[in-house]
């Protein structure tokens, strides 16, 4: 009874302990405060170098993939001036028999009194040359009765038809029309049927 006795006739030193306790608590709790504070400046400035780092390794790979790449158009760029340079090597290649035949048909005709004979050996060279050029795709565009066909031949001039049938076909094949694997590589030069 004496405790609550002194609280209560001293009420002066209830209140300044209070404001004590009060005080400490706000001391704490600054504490706390610059504690946090100091925490959350350490975690945004470790934040910041994390990001730093990433950002630099991003740069890197970055640089690292640009170099690459430029060097992979280098290389293709050359191995295609390569393969234009080469591409028709095949095809030089397997043409030098022909060449070989030629020559040996020239000479032939040189000593040669018999034009029979020469005409034949001719004729099994363009057979032989003919050959060559189905086996790579080549191919003549067949002329002969055929309607005029602006994607296939070119007409030269036109000639009067005899005939009603001849109008708009084919008369006559000036120069001989090739395609590749389906692709017109040289347009026959006809005369056409008006």
């Amino acid at each position: 009874m004496k405790k609550e006795k002194h609280t209560e006739e001293n009420p002066e030193v209830n209140e300044v302990k209070q404001d004590s306790v009060n005080e400490n608590n706000e001391t704490a709790e600054n504490q706390e405060q610059e504690v946090t504070s100091e925490q959350a400046a350490e975690q945004i400035a470790g934040d910041i170098e994390n990001l730093t780092q990433k950002c630099a390794d991003l740069n890197d790979k970055n640089l690292r993939l640009m170099a690459e790449f430029d060097n992979y158009r280098k290389r293709t760029l050359k191995e295609r001036t390569d393969l234009i340079k080469t591409a028709g090597e095949g095809v030089l290649v397997n043409m030098l028999p022909l060449v070989d035949d030629f020559e040996r048909a020239l000479k032939a005709m040189e000593n040669s009194q018999d034009v029979a004979a020469v005409k034949e050996g001719i004729d099994l060279i363009y057979n032989k040359f003919i050959a060559f050029l189905l086996q790579n795709g080549v191919k003549a565009i067949p002329t002969d009765n055929e309607d005029f066909n602006t994607d296939l031949h070119e007409a030269i001039t036109t000639f009067p038809a005899q005939d009603e049938a001849l109008k708009g076909k084919i008369i006559d094949c000036v120069s001989k029309g090739y395609t590749l694997n389906e692709k017109v590589i040289r347009f026959s030069k006809v005369v056409v049927g008006e």
